[in-house]
């Protein structure tokens, strides 16, 4: 058996149905936005269009106040005898159904999600679509793999293929997209997943310019950075990792202080509508997505003392809201804070383009909320197709993203699920026992058991009180027949050991096989140990494998991480083979 770099189990018909979530995901991502449109000029013009408005040009004076209060009324209701996983900005719960739910969601919430989003942000929730249409993408997804009866692998990468695509489809940004699948949702990195999800977010990407606009969301133009501009990129990360660990901080202290009313979630929303009102009344263009007000941040063609008003309402604004457990998204709230403290700051920067800082913290601050520097930098590039900018954005983002590790225990994204009994370990690397192969860690000649032996002489030799192990293979001259225990022995009426054999073959491994590959056989049959064969035609033993060898490539990583050697020092040598 020749190994190869990735395992051979890529179906070209996943690929296919991934192309096919990718447009219907894009579609779902048009039909939200149309959603946001109809609910923002329905609750705040009181008109039955789909035109985008915004609603900071609404004239509804006073009333303002109570429109958000509205919506989160109806979302409460919703969320109460609809389905409660409405709840929530999207992402967390996408991960949720992928770890710990079989990737499996319901025709409900692909119905609902939207919907709910749609009232939350048409009445004035100062929340994105981005969020919302990763649940909406990911259960479209999930759908097709149930209806299609495929595995729960398969139906974690069509979930995901789904959820970035309609990421894909709002922002136009389809290799950021990809990146968030691999730093965020999908938990591996293998062509089985990396694939569909690729061919998910292209055909989105495609379908958009065919939908909605072409363009880069934000188009800018920095100059190119000079090494003048590097101490300032480290201040924007360690700023901006600082704004992330305080939203993150104080999302989840009002979400605590919701808990504490004594009053039914369904309520929660509604109290939620009430700062959103008060904040839109005081500063109107912090109520909904806001992606002019971004644009015009990144211009720089906000005054400062306007800004200031601005970033403090929609930051208070959003974290009361998303505490009260409504429906909307967070990307668009963080690239507007991001871009706002970076216009603040710009200014006393070094460097010679003062335009560049609000791009730059706006990553920054992405990257660090999300633990995803790689994403946030690509993000940023896609967003404005502004190539020069790509350094500064790498550095911020990296520091924003080490200030973040080192702070926070848990992301905003993870917090909301441990804080449901459930803990995520985000750090992944190449597993060891698939570096190593059944023969590099295997007992060699193994103590054997005659298949001409008699019953009676086996248990006594073997299995009496100088025992050694609890099962032996069993050879006819060189061939392997099977393993036998004690209990197989007392239970059988043969007279030698090799009449309690029929003739089918037994479970073997063979040496060329992966320690990762046997472990799972011997998890799924419940076995202790394998022989392992030289092939399965001739089933020739040449040693044997058990659950205690199968943990020795663990040592490999203890000593990578863990012992530090001088320059002379050998290099360790490989596993040996152990004797009996």
């Amino acid at each position: 058996m020749s190994r190869r770099d990735f395992a051979g189990d890529l179906r070209l018909m996943i690929v296919a149905v991934a192309a096919l979530v990718g447009l219907l995901s894009t579609l779902a991502a048009c039909a939200l936005l149309r959603l946001i449109h109809f609910f923002t000029n329905l609750f705040f013009f009181q008109t039955l269009s789909l035109d985008e408005r915004s609603p900071a040009l609404n004239t509804l004076g006073w009333w303002v106040l109570v429109v958000p209060v509205i919506g989160g009324l109806i979302i409460g209701l919703m969320a109460r005898y609809g389905s409660e996983k409405i709840r929530g900005h999207g992402i967390p719960e996408a991960i949720e159904a992928i770890l710990f739910g079989q990737s499996t969601m319901s025709p409900k919430v692909a119905m609902l999600k939207p919907l709910s989003s749609g009232i939350a942000i048409g009445s004035g929730g100062p929340f994105g679509a981005e969020g919302p249409i990763i649940m909406t993408g990911g259960a479209l997804g999930s759908l097709v793999a149930q209806h299609l009866h495929l595995t729960g692998a398969e139906r974690k990468t069509l979930l995901v293929a789904g959820a970035v695509a309609g990421m894909t489809a709002i922002f136009g940004t389809p290799i950021a997209a990809v990146l968030m699948a691999v730093e965020l949702l999908l938990f591996e990195l293998r062509p089985r997943s990396l694939l569909p999800v690729a061919v998910a977010c292209a055909v989105a990407g495609f379908a958009r310019g065919l939908l909605l606009d072409n363009g880069p969301l934000f188009p800018l133009q920095t100059l190119a950075p000079t090494a003048a501009e590097l101490p300032g990129c480290l201040v924007a990360g360690v700023v901006a990792g600082a704004l992330a660990w305080l939203l993150s901080t104080s999302l989840y202290r009002v979400e605590d202080w919701f808990h504490r009313l004594p009053v039914h979630w369904m309520w929660w929303p509604a109290i939620g509508g009430v700062a959103v009102g008060i904040g839109g009344y005081l500063e109107p263009r912090a109520l909904g997505v806001g992606y002019d007000v971004i644009g015009d941040l990144l211009h720089s063609h906000l005054a400062l003392h306007f800004m200031l008003g601005l970033l403090l309402c929609k930051a208070v604004m959003w974290v009361l809201a998303l505490g009260s457990g409504t429906s909307g998204g967070v990307l668009a709230p963080l690239l507007m804070l991001g871009a706002g403290l970076g216009a603040l700051l710009g200014p006393y920067l070094p460097g010679h383009d003062p335009a560049l800082w609000p791009l730059v913290f706006m990553a920054a601050t992405l990257g660090g909320m999300m633990r995803a520097p790689v994403m946030s930098v690509v993000f940023a590039l896609e967003l404005t197709h502004d190539v020069n900018a790509m350094l500064p954005l790498l550095a911020a983002s990296a520091v924003a993203y080490g200030f973040t590790v080192l702070v926070m225990g848990r992301s905003i994204l993870t917090e909301k699920i441990a804080r449901r009994g459930y803990h995520i370990y985000r750090e992944y690397g190449i597993d060891p026992m698939e570096q190593h192969s059944v023969a590099e860690v295997m007992t060699t000649q193994p103590v054997c058991v005659d298949a001409q032996a008699r019953v009676a002489d086996v248990l006594a030799s073997h299995f009496g009180d100088g025992q050694l192990h609890r099962a032996y293979p069993v050879l006819h001259g060189e061939r392997l027949v099977g393993m036998v225990d004690r209990a197989a022995l007392q239970r059988g009426a043969a007279q030698t050991v090799g009449q309690l054999f029929g003739v089918n073959v037994p479970n073997v491994a063979l040496g060329t096989e992966t320690c990762r590959s046997v472990a799972t056989r011997l998890a799924v049959h419940g076995l202790e140990r394998l022989p392992v064969v030289e092939d399965a035609q001739s089933m020739k033993l040449i040693g044997l494998v058990s659950r205690s060898d199968l943990i020795k490539p663990a040592a490999t990583l203890f000593g990578d991480e863990q012992q530090r050697q001088t320059f002379r020092s050998a290099i360790p040598a490989r596993f040996k083979t152990r004797q009996p």
